[in-house]
């Protein structure tokens, strides 16, 4: 009995340091950008990799403890990855170092969605929601801060303390990357703020107890739109939205509250109008909104061209290699490395895969993102019944990352295994002691 209940406190102790361990590699992921512009511009390069080694520590827990298991898509897509290695040094680019840093994405930290969604469970999931609303309210004024201030200010240093961490805007404003290193680390980040948002004002329990939170997360949530110039933050809340709406074809009752709740959205943001910061922001937006629509095709050219139109060049590709490329070859890392600068093969996420890794391994890993986008998909889908929205919103944001999300950038990376892992986790109704 004593050897049972040593055994017991062992594993109640291996969860307590995975579930800690996700939070670190949750707060780094926020915060890396930060480490890498403000706090230790010097390790910039290094602190590229600041989340790899919780990678490998919660992989090791995973191992260590006696109720996890790796699933069918974690040992497929090992599988494909490790004979990719090992095709790229015989037949791919040959350079070991940019071979292994391609490898860490699917060998560190692919498997993270499983141990996420095993250990974790809705009350965490709720709990990082919950810290999701702090972090958003804090990161708008820091996008407000960085928007209006010039780009030799100290807020807009970029990577390794260098001058202007700003992209292309509109006119003399420059879209912001807050705490990341990029822009689309903010988008990202700001799509999952908008699905928690949008659920916790579905849960009655949580508006009571954090009404001036939840109100305040949401004024900054419309607030970022214009402040970001970002169409990605735009278009993601609007798909979180549309998931809404199907999930009120499941409660009609919630059709009172989503009328409301449009009504509350149209006066916040007539109260925002008020404001000289939200006008000239607007104004931004709107520009920047227009110009890039006009560029790219509107709709078509950003949903259609952008999106299906690179799935399905990347299959038709005619100067796909058998073997591919090489693993790493397509991340902006692995091109600096090979003394070189931008994308060597795709700057969509498919193309890259398959020319790194050939038609056939590529497709493998392809194909395991699908079923897996799909089968949470099915999954939140059928939770609705049991008036459980919060894995179906989720999705809303996960799904895109987790189906065509450019892995080779380590913000993307981060943000599409943390968020398929707790969308999964969130189908967690109990603890696992």
């Amino acid at each position: 009995m004593k050897n049972v209940a040593n055994d017991i406190l062992a594993e109640q102790q291996n969860i307590k340091q995975v579930k800690n361990l996700v939070w670190v590699y949750f707060y780094l992921l926020i915060f890396e950008g930060a480490l890498r512009k403000w706090v230790f511009p010097s390790l910039a390069s290094p602190l590229l990799l600041a989340r790899e080694p919780i990678a490998m520590l919660l992989i090791y827990l995973s191992f260590k403890s006696k109720v996890y298991t790796n699933p069918i898509s974690v040992l497929v897509v090992w599988s494909a990855t490790i004979l990719s290695f090992f095709l790229t040094i015989y037949f791919g680019h040959g350079n070991l170092l940019v071979d292994v840093y391609g490898l860490r994405i699917f060998l560190l930290h692919y498997p993270l969605i499983f141990i996420i969604a095993h250990y974790l469970n809705k009350d965490d999931v709720l709990q990082i929601g919950k810290t999701i609303l702090w972090l958003n309210i804090a990161m708008t004024i820091l996008v407000a801060m960085q928007l209006f201030s010039p780009q030799s200010a100290w807020v807009n240093r970029g990577v390794g303390g260098e001058e202007g961490s700003g992209f292309s805007g509109s006119g003399h404003f420059f879209r912001v990357p807050g705490t990341f290193s990029f822009t689309n680390g903010l988008s990202m980040f700001y799509g999952f703020a908008g699905a928690f948002i949008f659920y916790f004002w579905l849960d009655s329990k949580f508006i009571k107890e954090n009404r001036l939170l939840l109100i305040a997360s949401t004024v900054a949530l419309i607030a970022a739109v214009p402040l970001s110039i970002s169409r990605a933050v735009f278009f993601q809340l609007v798909v979180s939205f549309i998931f809404l709406l199907l999930y009120s074809l499941k409660q009609p009752k919630l059709i009172g509250k989503l009328l409301l709740g449009l009504g509350v959205f149209a006066l916040l943001i007539f109260i925002l109008n008020f404001f000289t910061f939200f006008q000239i922001a607007t104004i931004a937006f709107s520009d920047r909104f227009q110009n890039a629509n006009r560029i790219e095709g509107g709709v078509q050219g950003v949903f259609v061209d952008r999106f299906l139109g690179g799935m399905w060049g990347a299959i038709t590709n005619q100067n796909t290699s058998l073997a591919g490329l090489g693993l790493g070859m397509g991340t902006n890392a692995g091109a600096r490395l090979m003394s070189a600068k931008g994308f060597l093969i795709s700057e969509g996420e498919w193309g890259r895969l398959i020319g790194e890794m050939g038609i056939f391994l590529g497709m493998v890993i392809i194909l395991a993102r699908c079923a897996l986008t799909v089968n949470i998909l099915q999954k939140s889908w059928a939770l609705l019944k049991e008036n459980e929205p919060l894995a179906w919103l989720l999705i809303s944001t996960s799904g895109l990352l987790l189906l065509q999300g450019q892995w080779a950038q380590p913000t993307s990376l981060g943000f599409s295994v943390f968020g398929a892992g707790i969308n999964m986790a969130a189908m967690n109704k109990s603890k696992l002691y």
